[in-house]
């Protein structure tokens, strides 16, 4: 007993479909002249802020003059003296929630999307998206041009845990309404070291 699916699937196999080498696409992949200005521009675009760590500087400072306000801080990094919660000390991840500023490390920048790549390094993830701010600290020459060299390097494959985060969290409803830090930071500031 056919019906009519049955024999409408019949005839389209029976029909078949030449095959068609895939094109070659050519690509020739993105480059800038200035990868830190690209870099620097596209996390502004995105909502975030890039600052330049200079030899005079300390990371504590960097902290104070974006941060002033910032009563909790929570960093496991060690040239982050002034931190209020070491995040790898804390038992539940939700107490890292609500934290003014996080300050974690992250491997490497995009210039295209001005995205940074942050591996968990610390205990709970918990800090990266719960925070009301976060500061992620790069290497000054840690920066690709764009994301096919991005997902290509070596810290992407070697992690338990790790995203692609460009500015603050952001939505926007049907009326075009751009909302920020609606479902994680308010506020992220990338610092070049």
């Amino acid at each position: 007993m056919n019906n009519s699916k049955e024999n409408i699937l019949k005839r389209i196999a029976a029909a078949g479909m030449p095959e068609y080498a895939y094109p070659d696409f050519g690509y020739e992949p993105q480059h800038f002249d200035d990868p830190a200005a690209m870099f620097a521009q596209r996390l502004r675009a995105a909502g975030g802020e890039a600052v330049w760590l200079d030899g005079a500087t300390t990371l504590d400072e960097v902290v104070r003059r974006c941060y002033p306000d910032a009563k909790s801080v929570a960093s496991a990094l060690p040239e982050v003296t002034l931190a209020t919660v070491n995040p790898d000390r804390v038992e539940d991840p939700r107490e890292l929630v609500d934290i003014d500023l996080g300050v974690v490390s992250g491997a490497f920048g995009v210039a295209e999307n001005g995205a940074v790549w942050i591996p968990q390094d610390i205990r709970h993830k918990a800090l990266y998206f719960g925070a009301t701010a976060l500061m992620v600290v790069i290497p000054r020459d840690a920066l690709v041009d764009t994301m096919h060299e991005a997902v290509v390097r070596p810290e992407v494959g070697d992690f338990a845990y790790g995203c692609f985060m460009s500015g603050p969290s952001k939505t926007a409803d049907i009326e075009q309404a751009l909302v920020f830090g609606a479902h994680g930071p308010m506020s992220v500031t990338v610092v070049l070291r």
